[in-house]
């Protein structure tokens, strides 16, 4: 998808309603930044926001992704096209996350034993060696919480028996056993408990 044509397109359909971009902004209940971030291609609007800002703007979700006012004739082909490319940048996030998971793991890990090395080697009173064991404790739940969070959210597992792909809950993330990413849950739509592995596309 094109940010650009589109931030351009939303611009222009927003002038012809006669609405600045502050009063768009207090339509949608959001900042004016928001909108100046659309319309200068740095940002799509957020799904909750999409289509209030159609019906505002008198255009449909397909023409707001395509960046123009899509011909009936065209509809179908321009919106499998869209749905194609926001799936391809789906996965491509959650990727990303992926990735940035295992990167605050290693330097959790890392700032982790630093702390506890310092705690039984450094002179210094027993209260601070005990706090300093306490904070990497802390620390380590805290970060495996967001790290669990963004494996929950990023990509699918995938049910051994059925190949039904979804995305678990948290707390069935977090009471799972699990070897690295493959967890064995229960699948939603079988009911059977197998060991999924995580999968990116669906």
């Amino acid at each position: 998808m094109d940010l650009i044509k589109i931030g351009k397109f939303i611009s222009l359909k927003r002038k012809e309603k006669g609405i600045t971009q502050s009063d768009l902004a207090e339509k949608l209940y959001i900042t004016d930044r928001a909108i100046s971030k659309w319309e200068n291609g740095i940002c799509l609007p957020d799904a909750s926001t999409m289509i209030d800002l159609c019906e505002i703007l008198n255009i449909t979700i397909n023409d707001l992704f395509c960046g123009e006012v899509v011909d009936m004739k065209e509809n179908e082909k321009k919106l499998e096209y869209n749905l194609l490319e926001m799936t391809k940048q789906k996965e491509e996030k959650d990727r990303q996350l992926l990735h940035f998971e295992i990167v605050i793991g290693i330097i959790t890990l890392l700032f982790v034993f630093a702390l506890i090395i310092t705690a039984y080697l450094a002179p210094m009173d027993d209260w601070v060696k005990y706090l300093l064991i306490c904070i990497s404790l802390l620390l380590v739940v805290m970060v495996g919480l967001v790290l669990t969070k963004i494996e929950q959210v990023a990509g699918y597992y995938e049910c051994n028996c059925c190949h039904h792909k979804y995305i678990p809950t948290f707390l069935a993330i977090n009471i799972a056993p699990h070897f690295g990413r493959t967890r064995h849950m229960k699948c939603p739509k079988c009911g059977k408990k197998s060991w999924q592995e995580k999968v990116i596309s669906k």
